[in-house]
């Protein structure tokens, strides 16, 4: 080994130190291995709380703390050290102790030079194991996730890079999508991804109150501002100072409010209702609309001015029958966690129960497929959710029937000239069946009679190609 190569490092942990000084002796001989040695169990769980082992042999029984409790407190706070047991008190009883509190393995003492090697070597593998499937899972998790939002689909990969562009800044942000497309779900992901994280997110929904009190709501009032004002209030624009206020379907502000909001934006000064001194605040807006702006803005229900202030960045959230691939992946997330709300083992869906929710147009969007599956896991008495937990509007969902997507359009016969090249037939039938099932490529794919992966790989290519 090289004198620049970094050891493994391996802790040893026992009371009484011929042991561990024979242990230390046959690591050290084998000149891979960077040992320390701890003579009681609180200078065993210091060591471990404080440096990073690969393996960690500590004793079944020490006079302050025993291996059992040690592996228990390491293991709650996360430590990902491989520990292996050592006790003379050898039985299955202890064995089988140690194993369910985490530990990796177990030796007898006086333990075997050749036992001791191997199940280092075997700890040292399964550490470096455990490493790369936790590296895959942390990858898979940055390509499916951003934050708390799901999503596998290329629009969603193209909002997370987005979203990940735009936290960082101060920029005010515009947010558009339908109803229940999760606009308050992606403010608060910016937020959370913001220097501002520390300071408060407050979410108020403008279409929700009247101007008089919208007013009192988002700037404060002084004791006496209007009838029933019967003491100082402070506005949620001061509650958000430092952090991040998110002003949902803001089309629906008061048009004589607008002007107000846009000072505010400007200059970061307001008056509360009432009163005849200022008050300034640090704080980012975040808005959103299920409505089209620019045709607010025509009918007079939104400020022009205000709407170009806030779209500084403008995001716009796909439906759900948009990106129809990401509904087993959102699905089974909502499972998980309404499973264990509800304590709850279920292990997934029933393929017609899938087939249902992929063959769903959702109009509610994520919204709507949160309370399908909070639903279904409270009416299913199974392992799996089947048809029947659903709501009915949704488990009578058929597919598009094969006439309208079998030849690309609904109906109509896609003609080929003599002479076209392979590749390009198959281009034009992947495309036009693809439209005939209103771009949903699950359905297409199994009217092609290919996997998803295969058209989702063919259609990458179409696009690096600049085809599509």
């Amino acid at each position: 080994m090289g004198q620049n190569e970094i050891k493994t490092r391996i802790l040893i942990a026992d009371d009484d130190e011929s042991v561990t000084f024979a242990m230390e002796s046959i690591l050290q001989a084998s000149g891979i291995y960077e040992v320390h040695t701890a003579s009681s169990g609180a200078a065993a769980l210091k060591a471990l709380q404080t440096r990073a082992f690969e393996v960690a042999f500590l004793d079944l029984k020490m006079p302050d703390l025993d291996g059992l409790e040690i592996i228990e407190r390491v293991k709650n706070a996360g430590v990902t050290t491989e520990i292996i047991m050592i006790t003379g008190h050898a039985s299955i009883d202890t064995a089988v102790a140690a194993m369910r509190c985490g530990a990796y393995d177990y030796l007898p003492k006086p333990v075997d030079s050749n036992d001791l090697l191997r199940v280092v070597q075997h700890a040292i593998e399964r550490s470096a194991l455990m490493r790369q499937n936790q590296q895959l899972q942390n990858q898979v998790a940055s390509l499916t996730r951003y934050n708390t939002i799901i999503g596998k689909s290329a629009a969603m990969q193209t909002l997370f890079q987005t979203l990940d562009a735009v936290a960082g800044s101060d920029a005010t942000v515009l947010i558009l999508g339908e109803s229940g497309t999760g606009k308050e779900l992606v403010a608060h992901a910016i937020h959370q991804e913001s220097g501002r994280k520390e300071g408060a997110f407050v979410a108020v929904n403008c279409a929700a109150l009247p101007a008089t009190i919208l007013e009192s709501e988002l700037f404060g009032h002084e004791k006496g501002a209007f009838t029933g004002a019967v003491k100082d209030k402070k506005g949620l624009f001061s509650q958000a100072d430092g952090g991040t206020i998110f002003l949902d379907e803001i089309a629906e502000m008061p048009f004589e409010l607008q002007a107000k909001l846009l000072r505010v934006l400007e200059t970061g000064i307001f008056r509360a209702v009432g009163s005849q001194s200022e008050t300034h605040v640090d704080v980012r807006l975040l808005a959103a609309t299920n409505q089209e702006p620019q045709q607010a803005v025509a009918e007079k229900r939104l400020r022009e001015d205000l709407y170009y202030r806030i779209a500084v960045v403008e995001l716009e959230l796909p439906a759900l029958r948009e990106r129809i691939e990401d509904i087993p992946l959102l699905a089974n997330d909502f499972l998980s966690r309404f499973a264990a709300a509800n304590a709850k083992n279920i292990d997934g869906f029933a393929p017609e129960t899938l087939e249902s929710l992929l063959n769903y147009d959702w109009p509610g969007n994520v919204r709507e497929l949160r309370n399908a599956i909070e639903r279904a896991v409270i009416l299913c008495r199974s392992a799996v959710i089947s048809p029947g937990n659903l709501p009915p509007r949704i488990k009578k969902s058929a597919p598009l029937p094969a006439t309208a997507c079998e030849t690309g359009y609904d109906g109509e016969v896609v003609v080929f000239p003599v002479g076209m090249p392979l590749a390009a037939v198959e281009k034009k039938m992947i495309l036009d069946t693809l439209a005939g099932c209103k771009n949903n490529k699950t359905r297409a794919a199994k009217v092609l009679g290919v996997s998803l992966k295969t058209l989702h790989n063919k259609l990458g290519r179409y696009h690096e190609d600049g085809e599509h």
